[in-house]
């Protein structure tokens, strides 16, 4: 069937039917909420996956609703790197939920990834607005952090970047961005840990050797003092948590 007749045929049966796409206006309005890092609005635009007005793109639910996720994340990504997220970071985690998406298999399933979609690409679209407010040197900081978080980067090592003393660029990170910058960094490598613990199989003690910590002792301790459990409390809390939710 050529897709002049089978376009026909579909407006002519939506038609009958009182089948619409929805509004242009309303789904650009929700994308550039989400765009503006703005949460509130996102929960008061946010349309379920599937919704009347998402048109039908397989006769086959579980497939639909995967086609309309894939499009989201798409425009998601899109939106983000307009409003300041970094490329490679919205179009990196555009490719984790997908594969992410390729693994499950049920409605609710992929109905939450939509919600959790949402909500990582407002939480950094509001980031990278925040950012906006920083000066050029300590911008050029938080990326090289990120840039560097695997390699063990340091406060002097951040500061030689940039062609600053530690002092002046410690002082200028926490009067723009309220938090010392070695705080900072710390966070920033537990995030990387914890991240590690959870999604891939490396030991603790590889991981503490991989984020340049001084000795797996000093990784342990670091980790419990901001999670409140060690990395291996917190790797089987964490399977345990997914374990619980597969039973239910």
């Amino acid at each position: 069937m050529s897709i002049i007749k089978e376009l026909s045929q579909r407006e002519f049966i939506q038609s009958e039917n009182n089948i619409r796409h929805s509004a242009y206006e309303k789904e650009y309005a929700f994308y550039s909420a989400v765009k503006a890092g703005d949460i509130d609005l996102v929960k008061k635009l946010y349309t379920p996956l599937g919704a009347t007005g998402h048109g039908l793109l397989s006769t086959n639910e579980i497939r639909n609703l995967k086609y309309h996720l894939i499009i989201t994340v798409a425009m998601i990504s899109r939106f983000c790197v307009e409003g300041g997220v970094p490329l490679e970071r919205a179009y990196t985690a555009s490719d984790i939920f997908i594969n992410k998406l390729d693994t499950l298999n049920t409605t609710d399933e992929i109905i939450k990834l939509h919600k959790d979609i949402i909500y990582y690409y407002t939480m950094e679209a509001k980031k990278a607005a925040a950012k906006n407010a920083y000066s050029k040197n300590v911008l050029m900081c938080i990326d090289y952090v990120y840039d560097n978080i695997y390699s063990g980067v340091t406060v002097n090592q951040a500061a030689s970047n940039l062609g600053l003393t530690p002092q002046y660029l410690s002082k200028l990170f926490k009067q723009e961005v309220g938090i010392n910058l070695s705080d900072f960094i710390m966070e920033k490598r537990i995030i990387a840990a914890s991240n590690m613990l959870k999604y891939s199989d490396f030991s603790p003690l590889d991981i503490g050797n991989y984020l340049s910590f001084s000795s797996h002792s000093h990784f342990i301790s670091v980790f419990k003092k901001h999670t409140g459990m060690t990395p291996r409390q917190y790797r089987e809390e964490y399977f345990r948590m997914n374990w619980a939710k597969n039973e239910d």
